[in-house]
């Protein structure tokens, strides 16, 4: 069993996961620091939402966006998905890493932030990104870079918390209003693109970890036609 294939292989033509972060230094302290302060940040149960509208896909290449300590990652290659996950936190990719060890499956690690791993274009039969923090930019980068990552044919999966971006800044100075939520995406949206799902409806939370308290999703799946 392999659970990191390096990103500058022939294989997956990726930046360097090995020991070159590619990203901004603070986000992956900030995101580092918060995985470390608990042995365990997340319930290590794969996401409700994923489970549900994946479960009629036929596996291929996945793309896990924020993989985190790879609950979906290793849910996904079980099944039968080349699992490919990305994260800024290096703290949760050792993790993620180490639970597909455990498991005995295979996931492809790049450690870098979405819009500047230099993904294999149009590549991914799967784009799945569940509840991502992925900052808004003017230009839409965060949105171009999950639509660029998508075959012809293939499924860009968006999940995020309902109401979240309607909440105050909290005493660390985080804004929600800072992040790219799933209309954002329907809104770079062109012809190419078929809106398969698009609603708000009850959370399927696992048991215990950060965010277990949010009881309702947004929930986004857009087809690449072309």
């Amino acid at each position: 069993m392999t659970d990191n294939i390096a990103a500058g292989s022939p294989k997956s033509g990726n930046p360097s996961s090995a020991d070159g972060y590619v990203g901004d230094p603070v986000v992956r302290a900030e995101w580092d620091n918060r995985y470390a302060d608990r042995q365990q940040l997340w319930s290590g149960r794969p996401n409700g939402a994923l489970v549900a509208e994946v479960a009629g896909l036929t596996p291929g290449r996945v793309l896990d966006v924020g993989c985190g300590e790879g609950a979906d990652a290793v849910w996904l290659a079980r099944r039968g998905w080349d699992v490919t996950a990305l994260e800024v936190s290096g703290v949760a990719l050792e993790r993620a890493a180490g639970h597909a060890r455990d498991a005995g499956v295979a996931v492809h690690r790049i450690h870098a932030a979405l819009t500047e791993a230099a993904l294999p274009p149009a590549s991914f039969d799967l784009v799945s990104a569940q509840y991502p923090a992925l900052l808004r930019t003017p230009d839409a980068a965060a949105e171009r870079a999950l639509l660029a990552a998508v075959a012809p044919g293939g499924v860009l999966l968006v999940v995020h918390h309902a109401g979240i971006h309607a909440q105050q800044v909290d005493d660390s100075g985080f804004d929600p209003a800072d992040y790219v939520r799933p209309s954002m995406v329907v809104d770079a949206l062109d012809d190419d693109w078929e809106v398969e799902v698009n609603e708000q409806r009850p959370r399927v939370a696992p048991d215990g970890g950060a965010g277990a308290h949010h009881t309702d999703d947004l929930v986004l799946r857009v087809r690449r036609l072309r």
